[in-house]
């Protein structure tokens, strides 16, 4: 099946599953570093679909620990419906964030697409966090903690049901890459699910070539490859504009190296563009370097290759 050469870019502007505020300005940032100009000049035919426009963040404190839960459900739902309705138009969808509670519904409406269409899925989760927060062991109650431990069925059933059912997908889907901070509680929970997580220790051990090798075993023509990119992921030598940073992660060399091999798939079938802030960053250069990190996602290379 071949993929998508048309890509809707979907803005959600919301910091309300976060600790700081600024991720609500993280799609400007991204469509002033010219992420919809750099993804035509390869090529590809780019529909900027503006902004979801959601509820306003209350910024009160955690209530049965979780904050802002009745607005993050209203935000996933709005990026669930929106990221589908792409996918069904056959265009390969892109969501600009946003903090990253909102993979929840973004993943959710792609597993729900995958099975609808009986194709595989593999999330390939580029983060400095594993998200596997619950409301018992999160120290915050920031939902951006949370999302991949909703998604595989532990969490409040607004969350793990978004989709109408749960879990939206199980943890053999998912590949976790770049994780160098992991809550006490979460890494039992990790344990316990069996998450598959390249570390940041296991890539300095191996190096990154063969970790995403192995992220990346089993790939075929059936499968649909969702990147849920957190920008935080990146070293903040590097990529200071982001809330939550977390220092010995990717350099520029070994990100674009993850981006080039997962280019290199051709199965690449959705984007999610996450936790950027502004309010962090020095002239947008976290944003340019986000924009220049998905042109090789969507392959940029230095040369031609076969």
């Amino acid at each position: 099946m071949s993929l998508s050469r048309t890509l809707a870019l979907i803005g959600a502007p919301t910091d309300i599953g976060a600790g700081h505020r600024g991720a609500v300005m993280g799609p400007e940032a991204l469509r002033v570093a010219g992420l919809g100009e750099a993804l035509r000049e390869r090529g590809l035919e780019v529909i900027d679909t503006g902004n979801l426009s959601g509820p306003a963040n209350p910024w009160q404190p955690p209530v049965d620990g979780y904050r802002h839960l009745p607005q993050v459900v209203a935000w996933n739902q709005l990026v669930m419906d929106a990221v589908r309705t792409q996918l069904q138009a056959g265009r390969l969808s892109v969501l600009m964030g946003g903090d990253h509670c909102l993979g929840l519904g973004s993943i959710t409406a792609v597993a729900r697409h995958c099975r609808d269409t009986g194709r595989k899925l593999r999330v390939i989760w580029l983060d400095a966090h594993a998200d596997f927060n619950t409301s018992d062991v999160t120290p915050s109650g920031n939902v951006h903690g949370m999302p991949v431990a909703c998604l595989c069925g532990l969490g409040p059933k607004e969350l793990t049901h978004l989709g109408g059912s749960s879990p939206a997908i199980v943890p053999a889907e998912i590949r976790q890459i770049g994780i160098r901070s992991v809550d006490q509680g979460e890494k039992r929970l990790v344990k316990e699910y069996g998450l598959d997580i390249y570390d940041m220790r296991y890539i300095d051990e191996i190096g990154m070539k063969r970790a995403m090798e192995e992220a990346l075993e089993g790939i075929d023509a059936d499968t649909h490859v969702h990147v849920s990119f957190d920008v935080d992921f990146l070293d903040p030598s590097i990529a200071p504009g982001v809330g939550t940073t977390v220092p010995g992660g990717p350099n520029y060399r070994e990100a674009q190296l993850v981006m080039e091999m997962i280019a290199d798939t051709g199965r690449l079938g959705s984007l999610d563009i996450v936790e950027l802030n502004p309010a962090f960053d020095d002239h947008n250069r976290t944003g340019k370097l986000a924009v220049d990190l998905v042109e090789s996602l969507f392959g940029k290379s230095t040369l031609m290759r076969d």
